[in-house]
């Protein structure tokens, strides 16, 4: 509809990046005296807690075969919004070269949109819950913030916070004395993102020639001063500002280390 084919893969990043910031917790069972006895790899995978819960209560030999399913931890995004308060100037450009054509690369000032995540910490003990949440939330200031690389082809890398929002904890234990208990904390994170535009591509201006007139005359056609700007470089590669020096402005690329020429003419 807009003309253009494009795919960043931004929200996958962000999404990525979340899961990634949860995805190396561990902790250790101790006895009464204080010793470890067991040492628990705690696993993450996305999707809604209800999944996780559905596939405890439904499979019959769940308890018998896998009752070491729990702890876990799952996560999802729940929302997108539009951020109007981080919003830039929509017509500034971000500029690359392109090294195997020599052309500018350019895209457009991105567009902030916050993201909501839901982290559930599934438990069946309390203690277990507790030395999860305590590896967490101490990092939560209460922001963390983590450098991605949003646009490789145009070296774009923001710092994007994931800030927390609250803690929530729920105990599901409703049923008879057969049913398994699950205790599950939620916690809830705003991520503060960008979406990028197209990249395009344009030629290299090398020259700039640009008239003055007085506007206060009743006839402004008359030309006071011209002013041209070309790139300047010297046959060795040196920037330079002296026309009678420079190469040919066709022989000067976008990778170039040129100055400026400014010359003034008034007629």
């Amino acid at each position: 509809m807009f003309g253009s084919s494009f795919y960043h893969a931004s929200i996958r990043k962000y999404v990525t990046l979340f899961g990634t910031l949860f995805n190396d917790i561990s902790f250790d069972r101790v006895d009464s005296v204080g010793d470890v006895y067991q040492s628990v790899q705690v696993p993450i995978g996305y999707g809604p807690k209800e999944k996780v819960l559905a596939r405890l209560n439904q499979d019959p030999t769940l308890d018998r075969k896998y009752s070491v399913l729990l702890p876990r931890m799952a996560f999802e995004m729940t929302n997108m919004n539009y951020a109007a308060e981080r919003k830039l100037l929509t017509i500034n450009r971000n500029r690359a070269v392109d090294s195997n054509t020599e052309r500018l690369k350019y895209q457009y000032n991105p567009v902030p949109y916050d993201m909501m995540f839901s982290l559930y910490v599934m438990t069946k003990n309390a203690e277990d819950g507790t030395r999860i949440l305590e590896q967490i939330l101490p990092y939560f200031t209460p922001e963390w913030t983590s450098s991605v690389n949003l646009v490789p082809e145009m070296s774009i890398v923001m710092d994007i916070p994931v800030v927390l929002l609250d803690v929530v904890s729920q105990d599901i234990y409703e049923a008879n004395f057969e049913e398994r208990r699950s205790l599950i904390w939620t916690l809830n994170f705003i991520m503060k993102g960008y979406l990028f535009g197209p990249v395009q591509k344009s030629g290299v201006i090398t020259l700039a020639n640009v008239n003055f007139y007085d506007s206060l005359l009743t006839s402004n056609t008359e030309v006071l001063e011209s002013v041209e700007i070309i790139p300047g470089l010297l046959a060795n590669g040196t920037p330079t500002t002296n026309a009678s020096l420079t190469v040919d402005r066709s022989l000067i690329s976008a990778t170039s280390d040129y100055d400026y020429i400014i010359t003034k003419t008034t007629p």
